[in-house]
């Protein structure tokens, strides 16, 4: 069968887009149905056949080729392999992946922009699904991966994809009380400047200063590295000498903070109490161990892939309140 074109052009054949479209699945959940592989409900299943049918849709010879492979595949695209936080994510992506029988290909886009267009543009035709952090417009990465389930993690604005949210809003609340009730009054933030707007850790943290009153206006950026946080720490303290707390967008920043606080004399937290964010486990190593608004790493790689499945699957998709990893203040030797 052929689907009708535009007046004076030619009918064109019927395509693997045109029956995911028809039944209201994916472009590979119309492949597992057609070539009987699991991991996809029958009520799925018989909607895809009929709709095929319906269509008169006959796959190639190589489409059905590529579509029996004995293994999924998931494209993992991250800003930072280097970063600790997102290898975190990664390596609990993986582990879930692997449970599955799933491959994971991991794609570093050095937080730049044109890697993440230039990584969708190979990967396009490579994976089964994509998952990870992307900040290009919402349209290029649609035009890259249509048909194809998307999980985005940490993405805070409205999305039409799917996406795994972090909600720190208490955690950074709890960790501005925490500096109050212990005496500070001339707090301090290390935000990230790598985008350009302020970070939504920053808009909590002002809305948690103002509530107790706290002048919310010190804040330097600071490169997402250590040394990125120790320059962002001499720049604050520069500004205002006077202040004897900080918060940082993330524990790398506030690992930096710590070094150079001891390099500049400052004993920590006696002289400058310092509060991370993402609680990750190198935090624990460093002297004294970093108190953290802490969030589970493990599982916004974990929720990644079940939503995979499930989109896959062509089953109910978790909802957005079932998306949210939530973090909360964890308190050492820092604070």
């Amino acid at each position: 069968m052929v689907v009708p074109s535009a007046a004076g052009t030619e009918p064109r054949k019927v395509t693997i887009n045109d029956v995911a479209a028809s039944a209201g699945v994916s472009r590979q959940t119309v492949s597992r149905a057609l070539n009987d592989k699991g991991e996809i409900d029958s009520e799925t299943k018989q909607r895809v056949l009929d709709a095929a049918r319906a269509l008169g849709y006959r796959p190639s010879r190589f489409a059905r080729g590529l579509v029996r492979q004995d293994t999924m595949t998931i494209g993992l695209v991250i800003p930072d392999l280097l970063n600790p936080f997102f290898t975190e994510v990664a390596a609990a992506a993986l582990e879930a992946a692997r449970t599955r029988g799933w491959q994971v290909v991991v794609y570093d886009t050095g937080d730049r922009a044109e890697e993440e267009l230039g990584t969708l543009q190979v990967i396009s035709s490579q994976v089964d699904a994509v998952i990870g952090y992307f900040s290009c417009p919402e349209g290029e990465l649609e035009k890259f991966t249509r048909g194809m389930p998307v999980v985005l993690i940490g993405r805070e604005q409205r999305t039409r994809f799917s996406a795994i949210r972090i909600d720190g809003e208490e955690g950074v609340h709890a960790a501005v009380a925490h500096l109050v009730a212990t005496g500070h009054t001339r707090i301090g933030m290390l935000d990230h400047h790598t985008r350009a707007e302020p970070s939504i850790r920053h808009e909590w943290f002002t809305t948690a200063a103002r509530e107790h009153g706290i002048d919310a206006g010190m804040v330097v950026g600071a490169d997402q590295t250590a040394d990125g946080g120790g320059a962002a720490l001499r720049t604050l303290l520069g500004e205002h000498p006077d202040i004897t707390a900080v918060f940082t967008f993330n524990d790398i920043i506030a690992i930096g903070a710590l070094r150079e606080a001891r390099r500049l004399g400052r004993s920590v937290p006696r002289e400058l109490a310092v509060i991370g964010f993402d609680g990750l486990q190198l935090g624990a190593l460093v002297e004294p161990p970093l108190s953290s608004v802490a969030l589970d790493t493990r599982q916004l790689g974990v929720l990644a892939i079940e939503q995979v499945a499930r989109l896959l699957s062509g089953g109910e998709a978790l909802a957005a309140d079932d998306l949210v990893v939530r973090a909360a203040l964890r308190l050492s030797g820092s604070a």
